[in-house]
This record gives C-alpha cells, structure tokens and sequence, in this order.
C-alpha cells in the first residue's frame, strides 16, 4: 500500500513545476518544463518584457511600427506589445504595418486576417503595396523573371517598403517578429556564406542604420513556443505559406536546426550566443563598407544605387531572365569580395 507521503510526491510530479497548483498542459520546448497554460503565458510574456527591458529598446513616448503581416509570429508580436505596452506602462504610441506585395491568393488573404487583428487589437493600421511603391506587384515581377529568381526581389522591396510605410507615419521604431528559430538559421546561412558582415548585423537585437531603428523582441522567443501561446490565446492568424517561396538554402539551414534541436532543445539559443560572441576586429570594422544614400531614390545603400534600384532598372529595362540572373550574381560576388577584402585587411594587419 502506498503512503500518504509517497501519494503526494507522486501527484506532486505531475503537477505544474512553477505553480504546483495545477496539471501540465504543455512542456516547454526552450526549457523541457511541464507547465500549466496560465504559468506559460506568465513565463512567455515575462521573458519578452526583461529582453525589451535588458535592451532598452524603447523609450517613453516612442512611435512604434508592428511589421504586420497576418502570420503567427506578426499576430503574436502585435497581442504581446498590446498587453506589454498597458501592462508595464511603457507609454508607447503602437502601429501596425503591413506590406502587400501584390500576390493573389495568398497576400490579399493575409491582408483580411491583419484587417480582423486591427479591429480586435483597437491598433491602427496602414498598408502600403509594392504597386504604390515600385510600380510593379510581385505577381507581375515573377511572369517577368520567373520563380527562381522572385525571393530576390521580395527581400529586398520589402524591408525598403516597411521603412518607407514608417516614415509616412513619422514612426520612430519597427518591431518584426523575427523568433530565435530564425536568427539561428540566419546564422547558419551567414556562416556558409562566409559573409562577415551580415553575420555581425543579424544577431543585433536592435538596429539603426536608418533614421528608424529596429529591433527583434522574440530573439529569444523559440518558434514552437510561439506557436503554443498563439493555439493556448486562441489568436486570429493566417497559417499559409507563400505560394512563391523556394527558400532552398534557407530551407536547409532550417532543416539542420530543427535536427539539432530535437537532439539538444537548447541549440537554438546555443548558436545564438555562438553568433553574438563572434565579435569582428577593429579592422574588420574599418574596411565594412560605409553607409551612404542611393543616389536616385536616397535609401540608405553601401553603394551609389541601393539594390532596390538596380532592380526595378532591369525590370523596367524589360530585361530577361538571363539578366536578371548575373544580377543577382553579381550582387553574391560583391559580398563574397567585401568578405575576401576584410580578411585580407586583418592579415595584413595582424602581421
């Protein structure tokens, strides 16, 4: 017969590990804890606020832009910096902003599901289109240049369409929902790439090459956990990919870390901070490629044209595919040589 003692430590294993109080209703994919709904959202919400807080992100009376696009990591960042912002008083002015790129079926569909999340979350909304801005929609750029070469296209006309959609809001300050998942993979890419300086930007947590920084709250965030608090919260979000995106490399870099991951759950952090500890020499820093503005549209760019418009130049120029490809060549072999350049300097340095 079992004791009253034994009885009670036994139902006590199965019970929250912080609370004690009530049964587990997940485990901790960051931390392996089995934990009650209510102790997860305390130690989700409460892990972003310290990031925010540790980071001094913001500042009383900031403008903040909440890159919007409708999917679980926009949807969840937008409910967090909602209830953050009123549970902490941090007196920010909040937005959300969304970019339409101009594919149908997929975007004009996410695009309703931000429009449910405006009206729920009382957060204003402003959304600017490729078609506004570039003149062309992404439906039309992959008739033109294909689906190999359309990611392209969207990474760079995005992040420049985010900026710009801020300043026509006077916002200080975007927030992407950008989770560890994805800083690890980008890490990984960098490091296969062998590009020195992107590896250093992209474990950032917080960025101001332009007039409007941006930061990352859920740098530490893992994807899963996302995920669980947004299924837990019963939150409104759009769960479709793009019906364009290849991301082949990215794809294996996501692949190898989810590999790691289920072998050691604390992997992503671990590449992480492997990422924040390599730190680039002065000289390293001296030979990066200096800041300046385009000089047609006057985006910031480390060229005399930023890669937005040696894009919409060869579209414009109706250029083919070919084309378009030694583009996109060039644009690798002007980071590979940056890279080459920078490690030569140090040597040379060194010795």
């Amino acid at each position: 017969m079992i004791s009253k003692e034994a009885s009670e430590s036994i139902r006590s294993r199965k019970l929250c590990e912080i609370c004690s109080l009530n049964y587990p209703s997940l485990k901790r994919p960051k931390t392996s804890q089995k934990l009650c709904k209510e102790c997860f959202y305390y130690v989700f919400e409460t892990e972003i606020h310290n990031t925010i807080i540790s980071n001094s992100l913001f500042s009383r009376g900031d403008k903040i832009g909440i890159g919007a696009s409708g999917g679980k990591d926009s949807t969840v960042l937008a409910y967090i910096m909602k209830i953050l912002n009123d549970k902490y008083d941090y007196g920010l002015d909040l937005y959300m902003i969304s970019v339409d790129e101009g594919i149908q079926g997929y975007r004009d569909d996410s695009l309703e599901t931000v429009k449910r999340i405006q009206i729920q979350y009382s957060i204003p909304l402003k959304i600017l289109s490729y078609e506004e801005i570039y003149g062309w929609s992404m439906d039309e750029i992959v008739k033109h240049v294909g689906r190999k070469n359309n990611c392209t296209f969207c990474g760079v006309f995005r992040r420049q369409a985010l900026d710009r959609c801020a300043a026509m809001l006077n916002i200080d300050h975007i927030v992407t929902g950008h989770n560890a998942d994805d800083i690890a993979e980008t890490i990984i890419m960098n490091l296969l790439r062998g590009d020195i300086s992107r590896l250093g930007r992209c474990t950032e947590i917080l960025t101001g090459e332009s007039k409007i920084k941006r930061s990352k709250p859920f740098k530490y965030t893992y994807e899963k956990e996302i995920v669980m608090y947004a299924h837990f919260k019963k939150l409104d979000y759009f769960s479709t990919e793009c019906i364009y995106s290849s991301e082949a490399f990215r794809g294996f870099a996501r692949a190898l870390i989810k590999e790691l991951e289920s072998l050691r759950p604390s992997s992503i952090i671990d590449i992480i901070h492997s990422g924040e500890a390599f730190l680039l020499s002065d000289t390293v820093k001296k030979n990066l490629p200096t800041q300046k503005n385009c000089k047609k549209c006057g985006y910031m760019s480390s060229n005399d044209y930023c890669k937005a418009c040696i894009l919409l130049e060869g579209l414009n120029s109706k250029i083919s595919r070919f084309g378009i490809e030694e583009i996109k060549k060039s644009m690798i072999i002007e980071i590979m040589r940056n890279s080459i350049k920078m490690i030569n300097n140090q040597k040379h340095e060194e010795n």
